[in-house]
């Protein structure tokens, strides 16, 4: 196993409080899939692996890099707004995927759940774009760090993106 990798993401409760149980739920499986398996090589750092402390500060999520010791490694700010209107597309289409389950033929909840799986690549090619100089990320960890991104903002983003 390489040593460019996450070993533990830590959430601050002050500035990424969940807004429930179902949003709590969310981000302990986005966390669990990305600790599971993830590719994270912070630039110009010889080893990992790492931990990850994630918060937000101004609209913008800080990632705090720190060593498995716990020695800070680095950190960055990550502006949302490039973000934010691909998030709130993605909660909409999500929104109408779980409706379509319930009352759509499975010709329609294939096509919802395609355009949802396009959005949900988009917003992960942007996140490994703008982590480019910082962090290198595979595809797979770009996709699992844009769910747990998604998942810190349930409740949040419906209410403040749009």
């Amino acid at each position: 196993m390489t040593d460019h990798r996450l070993i533990t993401i830590d959430i601050d409760e002050d500035t990424l409080a969940a807004s429930g149980p179902d949003a709590e739920h969310e981000r302990r499986v986005a966390i669990f899939d990305l600790i599971e398996s993830n590719s994270f090589e912070v630039e110009g750092v010889s080893k990992g692996p790492y931990g990850l402390y994630l918060s937000l500060q101004e609209r913008k999520l800080v990632f705090d890099v720190r060593s498995e010791s716990g020695e800070a490694v680095h950190v960055f700010i990550l502006s949302m707004t490039p973000f934010r209107g691909i998030i709130r597309d993605y909660f909409m289409i999500c929104e109408s995927y779980y409706d379509a389950i319930r009352h759509a033929t499975p010709h329609q909840i294939e096509a919802i759940d395609m355009a949802r799986r396009g959005l949900h690549n988009e917003g992960s090619d942007l996140l490994a774009e703008r982590l480019v100089g910082k962090v290198k990320v595979n595809f797979d960890t770009s996709r699992r760090l844009f769910t747990l991104i998604c998942a810190l903002h349930t409740g949040q983003v419906r209410s403040n993106v749009r």
